[in-house]
């Protein structure tokens, strides 16, 4: 009975927050839904290992990630997804900024689009995505980089050009400090 009610409480606490991050990495509302029902179902099964991880949350991302990579899933939802794509996004109560986010994020590869999403929606450090992501965190910072230049032209707050950042000095940062966090695993920039 224990276990129930934990993992009850685990699935309210983080089941609407995983389906935004994986939506906002495939850019497809009903896949990310699809895959996110299909990874609790999973952890569901091995609850009582998966719920001694040091993060469950991490586990049930990347397989939910990686339910909506296979290709055959994709080809067989990708026409009712389509159809149902703007219903959805209105029903699920999806912040307007999500959406046009999302739409947005399509735009870039793959590869980008995920770390993107799990360093400014998810909040991860380079490490963790490193780590979630299986690749090298030059890997991962590069993408950060490759992706941030492809959004810029789409999302203001990617624009290192935008008008309101033209006024910089030469040795101010290129980042958009309203991007840049501090957490405990990251350290906040030093100025000699």
């Amino acid at each position: 009975m224990r276990e129930t009610n934990d993992f009850d409480a685990f699935y309210a606490a983080t089941s609407r927050r995983l389906v935004g991050q994986v939506f906002a990495m495939t850019g497809d509302l009903s896949e990310a839904e699809d895959a996110v029902q299909e990874a609790y179902a999973r952890a569901w099964q091995r609850w009582s290992s998966i719920s001694d991880y040091h993060d469950p949350e991490a586990w049930l991302r990347t397989v939910a990630y990686r339910i909506t990579v296979n290709a055959w899933w994709k080809a067989k939802n990708r026409l009712a997804a389509h159809l149902r794509s703007s219903r959805h996004a209105e029903l699920s109560g999806l912040s307007p900024d999500l959406v046009a986010l999302v739409s947005a994020l399509r735009k870039i590869p793959e590869a980008q689009r995920r770390v993107i999403v799990l360093h400014h929606l998810v909040d991860l450090s380079v490490d963790q995505i490193a780590l979630e992501i299986g690749a090298p965190t030059g890997t991962v910072k590069a993408r950060l980089a490759r992706g941030r230049k492809a959004l810029a032209p789409l999302v203001s707050e990617f624009d290192d050009d935008a008008p309101r950042h033209k006024a910089r000095s030469a040795d101010a940062p290129r980042r958009n400090p309203e991007l840049q966090r501090t957490s405990p695993d990251r350290e906040a920039p030093t100025h000699a």
